[in-house]
């Protein structure tokens, strides 16, 4: 499950992952694995957009992009077995994800700033 954090801290995490990720690979493995990511997207992005495409003809409950579940679930929630809301009960509240995303943030870019410093 993904952290409740802004859309703008969200974006900028992939920045400094993909920041990171550059360093250490040549541009055929810089390819490689940028593909295989974007390969990865498009798997999430397709089922994302055909459950609202389900949703919007009444084959899929509406709750059910909410709630974690693979499609096996959701659809068996269908036939017979309650799909009711799942609530998130995780003990952090958003400020506290955020302020711990930021802190690994600066850590990983500390770190990366110590290698490009080593490597002058």
């Amino acid at each position: 499950m993904l952290p409740n954090i802004p859309p703008k801290l969200f974006s900028l995490s992939a920045v400094v992952v993909g920041y990171i990720l550059i360093d250490d690979m040549t541009a055929n493995e810089q390819n490689a694995v940028g593909n295989w990511l974007m390969l990865v997207a498009q798997v999430l992005s397709t089922n994302a957009f055909y459950r609202a495409v389900m949703q919007e003809r009444g084959l899929e409950p509406v709750g059910s992009t909410e709630t974690g579940r693979n499609n096996a679930d959701t659809f068996s929630g269908m036939y017979g077995q309650s799909s009711g809301n799942i609530k998130n009960d995780d003990s952090f509240d958003d400020n506290d994800q955020t302020i711990a995303m930021l802190e690994k943030m600066v850590r990983a870019m500390q770190i990366e700033i110590e290698n490009i410093k080593r490597n002058l």
